[in-house]
């Protein structure tokens, strides 16, 4: 089992207070071993499978839509023995039963077909294998989005594109959690665990991170410490001076995200940022 001490350290450079908790969440879910086959269905940029990768010697690969964010991942992740590959989640180049376990982690709020999907991802998950499933909640914190939760309850729409996207970003649909356990139940899934993640939160806390950090960073226009700061391909835990503008902010999120360990995460019936699965595919071995 990972230990706390290690998640923390691990994370201590995270910006986005709901990848921050819920990359700890899936890897004390998975708990990756050796023997294991493990698949990141949407690893973008590979930042998941880095953290993986820093706790775990198991076979790991990585796939993604997009060709850009796997040729970057193979930049950044070379060799760290990860196999990585361009590809769609919704045809999967892998034979049935292929992975241990599978991570699919904020991209079913992407595709058109998202039974689609998470039936391949079933298929090539072995019988008795976990999928960690996360994705964006409808009723998510008006805080976290205010923009787009202004325009929904005023005006029935939502900006999609953009800097301003917010929670909305590139996505076909927000869930609900009975939306998220009819898909699930409908691939046969068994739901043995449910987090609800992020309900405090710093204002405009998507904005501020994605809108406006990212691209900063993308482009190089961040001065080196604070680009060094911002990275999430660093996991030693340094970040630097604590007057570093990334630290400052680092400190305020956390300060404010502190709140959030007093919730009951199970209570899916409050506003969060994310809801969180644990499924497993039935029959076979249970490890």
């Amino acid at each position: 089992m990972i230990g706390n001490d290690q998640l923390a350290r691990l994370v201590a450079n995270e910006a986005d207070m709901a990848y921050k908790r819920r990359i700890m969440l899936f890897l004390r879910w998975l708990d990756p071993e050796p023997q294991d086959q493990v698949l990141d269905g949407a690893c973008g940029r590979g930042f998941t499978l880095n953290f993986v990768r820093a706790v775990s010697d198991c076979a790991l690969v990585g796939l993604d839509l997009e060709y850009q964010c796997v040729r970057l991942a193979h930049e950044q992740l070379s060799g760290r023995a990860i196999h990585l590959l361009n590809g769609d989640l919704c045809c999967l180049p892998f034979a049935d039963h292929s992975f241990d376990k599978v991570i699919l982690a904020e991209v079913l709020e992407h595709l058109v077909d998202d039974r689609s999907g998470l039936a391949e991802a079933v298929r090539v998950t072995r019988p008795g294998g976990l999928i960690a499933i996360s994705v964006p909640n409808a009723n998510y914190p008006f805080w976290w989005d205010p923009i787009n939760r202004t325009l929904g309850v005023l005006l029935g729409t939502h900006v999609a594109r953009g800097s301003l996207a917010g929670i909305w970003a590139n996505h076909v649909r927000l869930y609900t959690f009975d939306d998220l356990l009819a898909l699930v139940g409908g691939a046969g899934l068994q739901v043995e665990a449910v987090r609800m993640l992020i309900h405090y939160c710093f204002p405009f806390s998507h904005n501020l991170v994605y809108g406006l950090g990212k691209p900063l960073l993308q482009a190089g226009r961040l001065p080196a410490p604070m680009a060094r700061a911002a990275s999430r391909y660093r996991l030693d835990g340094r970040a630097g001076s604590r007057l570093n503008p990334v630290n400052m902010g680092l400190w305020l999120f956390n300060l404010v995200d502190r709140l959030n360990d007093r919730l009951d995460e199970e209570e899916h019936e409050i506003s969060a940022m994310n809801i969180c699965l644990k499924v497993r595919v039935p029959g076979g071995e249970v490890r």
